[in-house]
């Protein structure tokens, strides 16, 4: 699987990432990361990186990690939200990478989609600041359901 083209392709896909200034700097089978940054546009009236910030790079590091894992099948996989939960862990200060793991292995996941004909799919995310500390995880779910 080409991962450069594949991260190219969702950096050009989700223009609101770019907005927000995350970059895509690993897609890998099961595992996506996103750098988001410290920039004053992001931040609340407390200094600190604003929550909707925070869900974007989490949101965007989950997607990463499908993206990575499921590759060119994934259109046909029409992956729909299903739920997110996210915990505030700290104040969150400075650049903030986004780490994001596929719950399942993929043929796990294409093998319950191929039996069922639909099935869930969970992406943990982890969000670290630049001294290491998680200051927040996030929980993605996606539906999927191949196309007909």
């Amino acid at each position: 699987m080409d991962y450069e083209l594949l991260r190219d392709g969702l950096a050009r896909a989700v223009p609101f990432n770019e907005h927000v200034g995350i970059e895509i700097v690993e897609l890998s089978e099961g595992r996506g990361v996103v750098l988001l940054p410290d920039d004053e546009r992001l931040r609340n009236y407390s200094g600190s990186h604003q929550a909707a910030a925070l869900f974007a790079a989490g949101e965007a590091a989950a997607v990463a990690a499908l993206v990575g894992t499921f590759g060119e099948d994934l259109q046909a996989l029409r992956p729909r939200p299903a739920g997110a939960e996210i915990t505030y862990n700290k104040i969150a200060r400075g650049p903030i990478t986004a780490t994001g793991v596929v719950g399942a292995p993929a043929r796990e996941v294409l093998d319950e989609l191929a039996r069922d004909g639909r099935t869930e799919v969970s992406v943990d995310v982890s969000l670290v600041d630049g001294a290491g500390d998680v200051v927040a995880e996030l929980t993605v779910r996606r539906s999927m359901a191949r196309e007909a």
